[in-house]
């Protein structure tokens, strides 16, 4: 057991309870479609076809995760999106949310998109990942990850409009790039078709079934006419991982417990590797629950103690590559309790990262009728865990 000192000693002595913090909810869109199955439609004739063979590397792999339970916090969502181009948006799809992130770009309204136009029709798409980890003490062998994924697109409204009018309107097909690390692709079964004959294993085609979406879309500008644009999930995934090398900010709790003190110490230490492209990690959070009856806590640097709750949270604008110790660091907290000794317990870290994915999954349109306004990444953490 590592002994903790603390200096220049933030002190919290309680005489009551502070208003305890909170959490929204999750929130995630769905796309709740139960229409019958149809029968997919032959490829778009304008595609090339591919050499035949199976894709490699998109095989279901059983995951064990199952960390011990714990109450924890949630990443900020990413608010919608909107270009003035097309006015279309992605919102996030993130299983988690809490803090509000700024709106990027600005919606005109409803979508210029009018009958019989002849240029090609904007859509959207955003790429969601979510990681899991759960790290025991400091051996790096005991690191549990998953890493999951899904993409979503975003059409403006006015895009209903065309597609209704057209008995036969273009098919959108999509090529999803960097597939390699995909161990499953799980498309909308009744929207989305693929062809099993491709041999690439970084690449997988993809297009619509028009008449379904066509009528989903309509199911949705009926339940809200007043929305300018309008969220479909396509896809899930999951993303293959190799430990704590995957993670992308490793932790590691240390706990020293008597029946008068507990002292705490959580390092942390920022994982580039983990990424495709180094990212800033921000909105960084770390709830830390302790029992035990706490009568006065001594953090560094300051956190702030729910009595109600009995929690501690650490609140970091974020830390990257270009943070103190190249984003390597230490919290530290001294508790005075009375009714020690405080039984050491999981805590729960969130973070978000915007404009990258962990997978580096992309997407790129093929044929003609379409374009792409706005391609969206970010990922989160889901539940990341971390017992001493």
């Amino acid at each position: 057991i590592l002994s903790m000192g603390i200096s220049h000693n933030f002190i919290f002595c309680f005489s009551q309870s502070p208003p305890p913090f909170s959490v929204t909810p999750p929130a995630r869109p769905t796309t709740p479609l139960n229409s019958s199955m149809i029968v997919p439609p032959p490829r778009p004739a304008s595609r090339p076809k591919l050499s035949a063979g199976k894709l490699g590397g998109i095989n279901e792999i059983s995951r064990s995760f199952s960390p011990t339970s714990v109450s924890s916090t949630s990443p900020p969502p990413v608010a919608p999106l909107a270009r003035a181009e097309s006015t279309s948006s992605i919102g996030s799809s993130a299983s988690l949310s809490t803090a509000t992130t700024p709106t990027i770009g600005t919606s005109r309204g409803p979508s210029p998109i009018s009958l019989g136009s002849q240029d090609s029709l904007p859509v959207a798409t955003a790429f969601t990942e979510s990681v899991n980890a759960y790290f025991k003490g400091a051996d790096p062998s005991k690191c549990i990850v998953k890493i999951t994924g899904d993409m979503t697109m975003s059409f403006p409204s006015g895009i209903i409009k065309v597609f209704t009018s057209n008995p036969s309107p273009a098919v959108l097909s999509f090529r999803i790039r960097n597939t390699s690390k995909f161990e499953q692709i799980l498309p909308n079964a009744q929207l989305v078709y693929s062809d099993p004959s491709q041999s690439d294993s970084n690449t997988k085609d993809f297009w619509m079934n028009m008449q379904t979406l066509t009528a989903y879309l309509k199911k949705l500008a009926e339940q809200n006419p007043s929305s300018s644009y309008y969220n479909v999930d396509i896809l899930k995934y999951q993303v293959s991982s190799n430990g704590i090398q995957s993670t992308p900010l490793n932790l590691a709790t240390y706990w020293k417990c008597s029946l008068t003190t507990t002292d705490i110490r959580v390092d942390y230490k920022y994982n580039p590797e983990a990424m495709v492209s180094p990212a800033v990690l921000s909105h960084v959070q770390i709830l830390m629950p302790v029992d035990g009856g706490v009568t006065c806590m001594q953090s560094l640097p300051t956190a702030i103690w729910n009595a109600e709750q009995k929690k501690a949270l650490w609140k970091l604008s974020e830390i990257s590559e270009k943070s103190e110790n190249g984003g390597s660091g230490s919290l530290r907290a001294k508790f005075d309790v009375s009714e020690g000794p405080t039984k050491p317990s999981t805590l729960a870290v969130q973070f978000v990262s915007e404009g990258s994915t962990l997978s580096g999954a992309d997407v790129e349109l093929v044929g003609t009728g379409y374009r792409l306004s706005l391609i969206k990444k970010r990922f989160a953490t889901g539940r990341y865990m971390a017992d001493c």
